[in-house]
């Protein structure tokens, strides 16, 4: 009988130092399971304080919105109003073709149509004019005026020595021998308005057309006036 025969030997590629450097540097590089798990990060409780307030502050300024709102729909403020029902022209004439000397005296209405609201007029100026040229203006002190109150105010306006060009003068001089004057008066006041807490201004503009008799004894003819907001 034949002897068993050895198996052969395996064929093994010996490990280098390079290798074996290799093999310790990538296991020491791999990281541990345990120290590199997610943390989940807490929000800090001032992060949710503040975003508490900031809610709190938004419902408070919608609420205080609505409330507003609605008050203001119950009132429903109106722009106080301005009118001319009387006039005299007193004076006109000219020291030479192109300087004017007037007497204008108007009668103001002020007219506040609110039912529960006062109004105060500040900055108030009224100012004269003929064919778009400026011949008088006048201030009128601040006043207040309760809820549906009307406050009538004298203004005399007077012109002395006022420029006007040749052509202006002319047609004012033909109007008057016609006995047939025509003006216009503008009004520009600031009102305030107080609603419980709240304060409101605005400008507002007046215009007023006007056809006056010739003087000395001129009276208003006709007239038409426009208030409007800026």
């Amino acid at each position: 009988m034949l002897a068993s025969l050895p198996p052969p030997p395996s064929k093994q590629l010996p490990i280098t130092r390079n290798q074996s450097s290799l093999e310790s540097s990538s296991s020491s590089l791999r990281p541990h399971p345990k120290l590199y798990q997610p943390r989940l990060q807490r929000t800090k409780p001032v992060i949710w304080c503040f975003a508490g307030l900031c809610l709190l502050f938004s419902l408070l300024l919608i609420f205080f919105g609505i409330v507003i709102l609605i008050f203001y729909l119950a009132i429903k403020p109106r722009n106080p109003t301005f009118d001319i029902p009387n006039a005299t022209l007193n004076v006109v004439y000219f020291d030479s073709p192109q300087y004017l000397n007037g007497d204008f005296i108007l009668l103001a209405n002020f007219s506040n149509p609110n039912k529960r609201i006062g109004v105060k007029f500040e900055s108030l100026d009224i100012e004269l004019f003929f064919s778009n040229r400026l011949i008088s203006n006048k201030t009128v002190n601040p006043f207040l005026q309760k809820p549906k109150e009307t406050r009538l105010q004298t203004v005399n306006l007077i012109s002395k020595l006022v420029f006007l060009p040749q052509d202006v003068g002319v047609k004012m001089q033909r109007q008057v021998e016609s006995n047939k004057v025509s003006y216009y008066v503008r009004g520009t006041f600031k009102v305030r308005f107080k609603i419980g807490l709240i304060h409101l201004s605005y400008w507002l503009n007046s215009i007023c057309e006007m056809e006056m008799t010739g003087p000395p004894a001129g009276v208003l003819v006709s007239r038409q006036c426009i208030t409007t907001r800026r």
